[in-house]
């Protein structure tokens, strides 16, 4: 199947599970990669944009 019947059952995986590094629930199970830190990647993931004022 194809289309939009199909996009209903996306929310049945798990995407992302909480990440061993920072703790945060941001690590992606595909991608095995944390959206939030960055890991497995040696250095944290850091942007000057998203830094709080």
């Amino acid at each position: 199947m194809r289309g939009t019947p199909s996009m209903g059952k996306r929310s049945r995986i798990k995407v992302h599970i909480k990440c061993r590094r920072c703790g945060h629930h941001a690590y992606n199970v595909q991608k095995k990669r944390c959206a939030h830190c960055g890991y497995p990647a040696p250095r944290i993931r850091e942007y000057s944009w998203a830094k709080s004022k």
